[in-house]
């Protein structure tokens, strides 16, 4: 089975959202997807009720989520890791063993634009738009981590 961990800075905004859009595109394929944070700040919470309410609009349930910090164990336990811009991208390297982890690590919007770096902002100080702005940023480029994960979704 393929495993797919996104990462953002706290758990409650981007990855959340990434993890659940991600799921609603493979859900019949053996493809595991999770999330994490790189901080410990909203461990235990589910998402922000701004990236539920977005993502209910889409007909997609992140509710049930909660928030943890991302491990070194999760190098070992997935295949992909996500992230949702370039300060998480520093974050998550830091914590690489080697470069078979540094390997699994990509800038989640590079999948949409290659090698520009960009970072998918974090919406959490701003408002209503600023979500649904995030979530389209987001479902592009699970398109096309899809779409490579299974080339039949």
């Amino acid at each position: 089975m393929v495993k797919v961990l996104m990462v953002c800075l706290g758990n409650i905004c981007r990855s959340p959202l990434a993890e659940g859009i991600l799921k609603s595109k493979v859900f019949r394929f053996k493809i595991d997807v999770d999330s994490a944070g790189t901080g410990a700040y909203h461990v235990g919470e589910q998402p922000d009720r701004r990236s539920i309410a977005v993502a209910k609009a889409n007909g997609i349930d992140i509710s049930t989520q909660k928030a943890r910090k991302f491990k070194v164990k999760d190098f070992d336990k997935f295949d992909y890791i996500y992230v949702m811009d370039n300060s998480n991208y520093r974050d998550v390297m830091a914590l690489a063993r080697n470069d078979k982890d540094k390997s699994k690590v990509k800038l989640i919007l590079n999948e949409v634009f290659p090698n520009e770096n960009l970072d998918v902002p974090d919406p959490y100080y701003g408002g209503e738009f600023g979500f649904k702005n995030v979530y389209n940023m987001l479902d592009e480029a699970c398109d096309v981590i899809a779409k490579k994960l299974n080339p039949d979704v």
